[in-house]
């Protein structure tokens, strides 16, 4: 039974989330927390990490994590089939209809008219993994404690390193990973 939910939870995320792996963090955190209580909402951003990190799509890594939390091996390949298969469909029968038909208005004005929903769907996952980094409890509450300043500080460095300075998102992220790792380290050594 376990393993038709996990298909059946990542062939809906497959199906559904346009935009790309970012635009599929929503539809994933509703199948995953909310509707299978599988992982927690902090188990959920350390996915989010572990996906982005590790190459290949993120809902595709997303599907195989789950899936080996969930089931072990046979869970990971049943939720990552779940996942791709909806793609694998839709891209070969949109490839042998835009072949056909490209040069409708019809055509154009579909994939001009899915952009916002894109837009809106990644800036939810943006927000989704912004709210629990930057905020303790995981709710907008400026309450003491609540407010992780450390973490804005990264966010704000990093955007300038990316936006202003252009800095490789590679180095970025290392260098942010290299200052936890150095505030922990710091951290250990003082006494309490």
């Amino acid at each position: 039974m376990i393993y038709l939910q996990l298909f059946l939870a990542f062939l809906q995320i497959g199906a559904f989330s346009f935009g790309g792996g970012y635009a599929a963090m929503p539809l994933i955190q509703a199948q995953v927390i909310e509707k299978y209580h599988w992982l927690t909402l902090n188990d959920f951003t350390n996915l989010i990490t572990i996906a982005e990190m590790t190459p290949g799509p993120i809902a595709v890594n997303s599907s195989t994590f789950v899936g080996n939390q969930v089931a072990g091996i046979p869970g990971a390949i049943v939720a990552t089939i779940g996942c791709i298969l909806p793609s694998c469909i839709f891209v070969t029968i949109l490839a042998k209809l835009y072949a056909k038909y490209r040069n409708l208005r019809l055509m154009k004005g579909i994939l001009e008219s899915l952009r916002p929903a894109v837009v809106a769907m990644i800036l939810t996952a943006g927000i989704t993994i912004l709210v629990p980094t930057f905020f303790g409890d995981g709710t907008i509450h400026l309450t003491n404690g609540n407010l992780q300043i450390r973490y804005l500080i990264y966010f704000a460095v990093a955007m300038v390193c990316l936006r202003k300075v252009k800095i490789d998102p590679i180095k970025v992220m290392v260098s942010c990973g290299f200052a936890e790792v150095l505030y922990q380290l710091v951290l250990s050594w003082l006494p309490i």
